[in-house]
């Protein structure tokens, strides 16, 4: 497993295009896909190239809130021991949409000789990513984004920033999808995002609003590593939530802030190349549509035979299982088809070349990192096992409401993760624990809270 850190070349060649540059916030992503954050002085940068730097084991293995219980194998980090933390090449940059002179850089979580940690989601990644490397085989990632802008308010529920009609003080009802309008008013922001973007190295492609009024989708350019498609769309909802701030609004990322409206996904596209860069998802010789090989087929097998006990992954917390309804382009069961959006493995219109899959089911809430690795266990179980996918679902046809076989709770998919053999082995036997035991006690955690909808149906009635 090769992971390139920054070093002491590119720290050198950073200060000398930014040096007002005082304060670095060092990133390090957790088990949720947050990045948890710590400033440092201009001072400290030398120690942390040259690896000095330390922070806890259990940081990565955090709640959604922060919070570590004692849930985790104490033999795997009993009395929170120190790693090392090492930055990344090439995500040294500035930070644009704050006021104060400040640098970011991405680190990994590693033992105190320098080897990869296992805590580290992005470790996780690298380590099913090896599977491919032993078998010369080269997968190709990009991601798809959605969120939700937010006014501002101190109200206790959040409400969407909508489209103003011209001339009167009512904001615009309805979903107007792909409103060139939306751009012309957000134009600010979604510039300051492109400057972000380009500043700090993630490929931005197309910018849209989506189907729920106040919902945004922005894609990403493909990168060959799958690992820095990762850090792209870490790095990407970094700034979207920066530049909001920085606008006076925020960005939500949650699966399903509002009721009666869209939820938010993480679409990941892959595809699959050999050593001579061939897609090896295409099949050029056939003359079907779309034409693609055995090992797309197996593929899909594989990943739609993993996908109910990944699902943990996919759909993090309870908001998550929200989002998961009929006739919204949400996929309920691990179907695939060529172009067509209610699917959970859809197929995009495309050239042999660029043959790929789209996996829909993963929500804006889940970690890159993790959403990737367990699509691609899937993907590698599958071509390794000759896995069938079923029959495809045929282009234009209508799905059943009622056709759902993927987990539509919390503690389901909690339950087939507990029960997994395939996530099991691809993440690693430690990470799986730990990933099993922490979202379980936030599961716990959060239906012990008595919330207002208890008092609401329940306190005058019973």
């Amino acid at each position: 497993m090769t992971i390139h850190h920054a070093e002491q070349a590119e720290l050198d060649r950073f200060l000398r295009e930014h040096p007002g540059i005082e304060m670095l916030e060092v990133l390090m992503p957790d088990m949720n896909g947050i990045l948890r954050c710590k400033r440092i002085h201009r001072r400290e940068f030398q120690a942390l190239v040259d690896g000095q730097l330390k922070s806890v084991a259990t940081l990565p293995l955090v709640t959604t809130m922060g919070e570590y219980f004692d849930e985790v194998d104490a033999r795997l980090v009993a009395g929170e021991p120190d790693m090392r933390l090492l930055p990344i090449a090439d995500t040294l940059s500035p930070v644009p949409w704050l006021s104060s002179p400040t640098g970011q850089v991405l680190v990994s979580h590693a033992e105190l000789d320098g080897s990869p940690c296992w805590v580290d989601p992005r470790t996780v990644l690298h380590r099913v990513l090896e599977r491919f490397e032993a078998s010369g085989l080269r997968p190709v990632v990009a991601a798809e984004i959605e969120f939700y802008l937010v006014l501002p308010g101190n109200g206790p529920v959040p409400e969407p920033l909508l489209g103003s009609i011209p001339g009167t003080g009512l904001v615009q009802p309805g979903i107007q999808y792909s409103m060139a309008e939306d751009l012309w008013e957000q134009d600010r922001f979604l510039d300051e995002v492109r400057v972000a973007c380009e500043q700090q190295g993630v490929p931005l492609t197309t910018v849209h609003s989506e189907f729920g009024p106040g919902q945004w989708e922005i894609n990403i350019r493909h990168a060959d590593n799958p690992v820095t498609a990762c850090d792209h769309a870490v790095l990407l909802k970094r700034i979207i939530k920066g530049v909001a701030l920085k606008n006076g609004i925020s960005a939500c990322f949650m699966a399903k802030p509002f009721p009666g409206m869209d939820g938010s996904g993480l679409h990941i596209h892959a595809s699959l190349y050999d050593r001579e860069g061939n897609n090896l998802f295409s099949d050029p010789a056939s003359e079907d549509t779309p034409a693609i090989s055995d090992v797309f087929r197996h593929a899909i097998g594989g990943m739609a035979h993993t996908m109910a006990e990944a699902m943990a992954i996919f759909a993090p917390n309870a908001n998550s299982y929200r989002r998961f309804l009929p006739g919204v382009y949400v996929p309920l069961s691990p179907n695939w088809g060529y172009n067509h959006r209610d699917v959970s493995m859809r197929i995009p219109v495309s050239g042999h070349e660029d043959r790929r899959v789209e996996h829909r089911v993963a929500g804006a809430d889940a970690n890159p990192y993790l959403v990737v690795a367990a699509m691609l266990a899937g993907m590698h179980y599958g071509i390794s096992h000759g896995c069938e996918p079923g029959p495809m679902t045929e282009e234009g046809t209508v799905l059943a409401d009622n056709e759902r076989l993927l987990p539509g709770r919390w503690e389901a998919a909690l339950q087939a993760f507990a029960q997994s053999e395939v996530m099991r082995e691809y993440l690693g036997e430690d990470y799986w624990s730990a990933f099993k035991s922490m979202r379980s006690a936030e599961c716990e955690a959060f239906h012990a809270r008595i919330s207002n909808v208890d008092y609401e149906w329940y306190l005058r009635a019973v």
